[in-house]
């Protein structure tokens, strides 16, 4: 007894992927982001989301009267982002650490602001330091 079998089939070739284009002289390449611009901007984009909480926190609170307290938390959370996008310049670090005394000050208003202040503030330190040390190995390690 005969089976009819179809006849086995070729592996379909996968069309080669098309070479990509050089880049134009006009054309701008992607810069760089240093350690210290990735890590500080992580922490201050996850700080301006709490921030954001504490301010609602404040409200609820009524700890402040509300255009105080909601104001005051949208231009901190609005500082906050802007301050992280800033920081491939020195003064953006420098912003970035005012602003955490500023977020630690706001323990004034809620006691538990101090600790999510100091928290934010180690993370901050932590941040900063060991990006410039790592950026300080990558630029060594490249010479």
């Amino acid at each position: 007894m005969e089976v009819n079998m179809p006849p086995a089939r070729e592996p379909a070739l996968e069309p080669e992927p098309e070479p990509r284009p050089e880049p134009r002289a006009n054309e701008r390449r992607a810069r760089q982001r240093s350690l210290v611009e990735s890590l500080g901007a992580i922490v201050l984009i996850f700080e301006s989301v709490v921030m954001f909480l504490g301010a609602l926190a404040i409200f609820g609170l009524k700890a402040l009267p509300p255009d105080q307290a909601l104001g005051g938390g949208a231009i901190l959370v609005l500082a906050l982002f802007v301050t992280a996008g800033v920081l491939r310049w020195y003064w953006g670090i420098v912003v970035g650490s005012v602003l955490q005394v500023v977020v630690l000050l706001t323990g004034v208003f809620v006691p538990a602001m101090w600790f999510v202040g100091g928290v934010f503030a180690i993370l901050w330190s932590y941040a900063i330091y060991t990006g410039l040390r790592l950026d300080s190995h990558k630029k060594d390690s490249t010479s």
